[in-house]
């Protein structure tokens, strides 16, 4: 049983980059297994931060929770990854996802590539890049050409993956999921089965331990509320038997929340990572991420 925590625990507009890493500190201090940084158009970059935090930490894996990989070309994903990884002393796992088109590609300006097929193309670049190989690749959507590559590095990839198609590519190709707003329901449906055994499944969980339940679930529905507008989302939402993201959020006292992870592990679940533990107060949050060490040294 491993229970991570994403940091930083508010937006990233209003935090600085010292201020992450005192929360990377303090994640891990509470107990944490993991410590993952998202990654967003603007704001600080998750590869960065990881890297960094991986030099103010000793124990916990250090990961992006995610990355997406449109429109970075792998190349530059890899290298960041691996400066990522001898910073931690090899504890860096890489989270990668496909995005979503309808906001990413007015921000960026360039076409979407189709989705899977990128996918697909772009790990097994990765793939070859981390084995110490030559990487001479023209696909459809990534072209890599690189005769003298870096040596190996043993660096985990995990994917964002919840459709069908993205799972078995993932499957194929990477060392584990990472859904987002998957219920245990879509869990033991789609994702475990999806993927195939063997891999990691890393349900990513809003979770807030508090004792002002209606208040959080206000802010919750509030802030959570644009992911029934992306498709994906749509699909493993309904796939986990709810009409909106909100109902995902883990919200009451600690036996509550602590039942409430349980459920993902039962459902098949590797490791759980708590995210938008700072909805209400840091109070709260703080209560969050003590009860997440006490999970991790219970084993329970």
């Amino acid at each position: 049983m491993s229970v991570g925590l994403t940091v930083p625990a508010r937006p990233q507009a209003n935090i600085t980059v010292t201020e992450v890493l005192d929360q990377a500190r303090e994640a891990e201090e509470a107990g944490a297994a993991s410590i993952w940084f998202s990654q967003l158009p603007s704001g600080h970059d998750a590869l960065v931060l990881a890297a960094l935090a991986g030099q103010v930490t000793s124990r916990a894996e250090i990961g992006t929770s995610v990355v997406p990989i449109y429109p970075r070309h792998p190349l530059a994903l890899a290298a960041a990854a691996r400066t990522a990884s001898e910073a931690s002393g090899g504890r860096f796992t890489l989270g990668i996802g496909l995005g979503a088109k309808n906001f990413l590609e007015p921000v960026y300006g360039t076409p979407y590539p189709p989705p899977v097929r990128h996918l697909r193309e772009y790990l097994t670049v990765l793939r070859a890049l981390f084995a110490g190989e030559q990487v001479d690749f023209s696909g459809s959507t990534v072209e890599a050409h690189l005769s003298e590559p870096a040596p190996a590095a043993p660096i985990s990839v995990i994917v964002a993956a919840m459709g069908p198609q993205a799972l078995r590519v993932t499957g194929e190709l990477a060392d584990g999921t990472l859904p987002y707003l998957a219920s245990p329901r879509a869990l033991s449906n789609l994702i475990v089965p999806g993927i195939g055994p063997g891999k990691r499944v890393i349900a990513a969980v809003p979770a807030v331990v508090t004792s002002d339940v209606d208040a959080v679930r206000e802010i919750a529905a509030r802030e959570l509320g644009f992911y029934g507008s992306i498709p994906s989302y749509q699909r493993v939402l309904k796939e986990g038997g709810v009409e909106n993201a909100a109902e995902l959020v883990l919200i009451g006292d600690e036996e509550t929340v602590a039942a409430g992870v349980r459920r993902y592990f039962d459902a098949g679940a590797t490791d759980v990572l708590l995210t938008q533990t700072a909805l209400h107060t840091d109070e709260d949050r703080r209560r969050t991420w003590r009860l997440t060490g006490e999970l991790n040294s219970s084993g329970s």
